[in-house]
C-alpha cells in the first residue's frame, strides 16, 4: 500500500515538472527569449532582434501540411516577401532524433536549398526546449513577435486545414495579414487561431 502510495506521489511529481515546462503563451505577452544553434552552426538568441519582427515557424518536411506549403511555393513566397521588408524568419525543427523530421544540419541546409528556403535560417530544437516554451504543438505552428518583443499572432498559417497544396493559393493567409496590419500600425484581426497540420515530434 505503502509503495501504491509512493509511486502515486512521484507520478504526480513528474506530471507537474512535465506540465510546468510547457510554457502556455499568451497573445499580447513578451515572447519567451531563447537561445538555440541554427544549421550554420551560429548561436541564435531572440533578444538579438529586439526592434523588429519576428516570425517563428515550426517546420517538419515529412509531415503532408508543411509539404503544402512548401511544394506550392506559398512558404516560400511568404518568406521572400516578408525578409524583403526586414523580417526575421526563424525555422524551428523540434523534431527529436529518431523521431519523423529530425535531420542533422547538413541535411537540413541541403533540403532547404532544393525546396529554396527564403526565411533567416532553420534553428535546431531536438531537446523541444524552444517548442515547449511556447507550447507549439503542430507543424507548421506559426508565431509573430512586434519589435516591442511581444507575441502579436499565434497558430495557423492559414484558415483552410486541407493538405492539398493547390488551397494554399486560395486561402486566407493569418501571418501575412497580422504582419501587413501590424506594420500599418491596425490591431490584428484575428491574434490567435487554432493551428493546424501534423503533431511536433518531441
Amino acid at each position: 500500500m505503502k509503495k501504491a502510495i509512493w509511486m502515486l506521489v512521484v507520478a504526480g511529481l513528474i506530471a507537474g515538472l512535465t506540465g510546468s515546462a510547457v510554457a502556455q503563451v499568451k497573445t499580447g505577452d513578451e515572447a519567451p527569449v531563447f537561445d538555440a544553434v541554427d544549421i550554420a552552426g551560429s548561436l541564435i538568441g531572440l533578444s538579438e532582434f529586439k526592434g523588429r519582427y519576428v516570425v517563428l515557424e515550426w517546420i517538419n518536411y515529412d509531415c503532408p501540411f508543411v509539404k503544402k506549403h512548401y511544394d506550392s511555393g506559398n512558404m516560400q513566397e511568404l518568406q521572400k516577401e516578408f525578409t524583403g521588408k526586414d523580417v526575421v524568419w526563424l525555422a524551428i525543427c523540434s523534431s527529436a532524433p529518431d523521431k519523423q523530421g529530425f535531420y542533422e544540419a547538413s541535411e537540413h541546409k541541403r533540403i532547404l536549398g532544393e525546396k529554396g528556403f527564403a526565411g533567416t535560417t532553420l534553428l535546431l530544437d531536438p531537446e523541444g526546449i524552444v517548442g515547449k516554451q511556447y507550447a507549439a504543438k503542430t507543424t507548421p505552428h506559426m508565431f509573430v513577435i512586434d519589435p516591442e518583443g511581444k507575441v502579436i499572432y499565434q497558430g495557423a498559417i492559414d484558415d483552410n486545414s486541407s493538405a492539398n497544396k493547390d488551397d494554399a493559393k486560395t486561402a486566407k493567409n493569418y501571418v501575412r495579414a497580422a504582419l501587413e496590419s501590424a506594420m500599418a500600425g491596425q490591431p490584428v484581426e484575428a491574434p490567435a487561431t487554432a493551428p493546424y497540420g501534423c503533431s511536433v515530434k518531441y
